[in-house]
């Protein structure tokens, strides 16, 4: 099934985004939560792999492995970061071979020490020309790329950034999956914002739940996304990790019944390798 086809009706498809462990026993405790996140009727899964390309690999063998559990589609992140043309295009071989279905199409971060990103000689520079290279050489592949309801960190403005984007998806991108966020109206100003700039694909809201105040806050930083202050105060005011946990689930939840009533086209869950908050949250969705 194409990846843009999942988006046709108004059955709001799910995901969930996974990462490679770095140990036997992480895979092996990855996959029993593959195993119980099926549980909700996904639509596929997809898989990032370490900074600048460090475990495609293991990347590849995770979704061929989640393939085979689930019989779902599944989809491999793929980043500019460090690569020739020919590395790009080899992987997206490989990945092929392996059964992988859909690219998420990034230009990807900074390599760690570096403060700006900086093209590999004979590489790309930007993640419109990694889906123009799938689309020319790989066209049976179904392609997402990034959007950021709070703008992405290194863009001048919220209008270049909107430029960039509409470049990725005039490029043949298939899906947007938004950068994670916690007040649903950035969301919601960024869908408008897309509509009026003539970018008419599906935009899905990626949605990681707060459940551990310090490592979201960590996370939160890292991609600019902002915590509401009632949030933090909340989060904060918590005795123990238990009660935040409860409490992230909680402003998901209100986050996804929000969504859905407004019509968003699907839901990614940043999943972080463990099914809990997922669980919870779809068992009261």
């Amino acid at each position: 099934m194409s990846l843009a086809s999942l988006y046709d009706d108004s059955t709001c498809p799910i995901s969930f985004e996974l990462f490679p462990p770095k140990t036997d026993a992480g895979l092996e405790s990855l996959y029993e939560n593959v195993r119980k996140l099926m549980q909700f009727n996904p639509s596929f899964f997809t898989c990032t792999y370490g900074a600048g390309g460090s475990t495609q690999g293991t990347t590849l063998e995770v979704l061929k492995k989640v393939r085979e559990i689930t019989g779902l589609p599944v989809a491999s992140h793929l980043t500019c970061v460090n690569a020739t043309v020919e590395d790009l295009e080899q992987y997206l071989q490989d990945a092929s071979k392996q059964g992988v279905d859909y690219i998420v199409a990034l230009r990807g971060d900074p390599p760690k020490g570096s403060e700006q990103f900086e093209a590999t000689e004979g590489g790309l520079r930007y993640a419109n020309e990694l889906v123009e290279l799938i689309r020319a050489k790989f066209p049976d592949l179904g392609i997402a790329v990034a959007g950021y309801p709070e703008v992405h960190q290194e863009a001048p403005s919220a209008e270049v950034d909107l430029e960039n984007l509409k470049r990725k998806v005039d490029a043949g991108a298939d899906i947007i999956i938004t950068q994670l966020f916690y007040d649903n109206n950035d969301f919601y100003r960024f869908r408008d914002r897309c509509v009026q700039a003539g970018i008419g694909i599906p935009i899905v809201p990626g949605i990681l739940p707060v459940t551990n105040f310090k490592q979201a806050l960590r996370i939160a930083q890292m991609c600019k996304a902002r915590i509401p202050q009632s949030l933090e105060h909340a989060m904060t005011a918590c005795d123990s990790e238990a009660e935040q946990f409860k409490l992230g689930v909680e402003h998901a939840r209100a986050q996804i019944s929000d969504l859905r009533e407004q019509g968003v086209s699907g839901i990614h869950y940043y999943v972080l390798n463990k099914c809990e908050a997922a669980r919870e949250l779809l068992a009261g969705a």
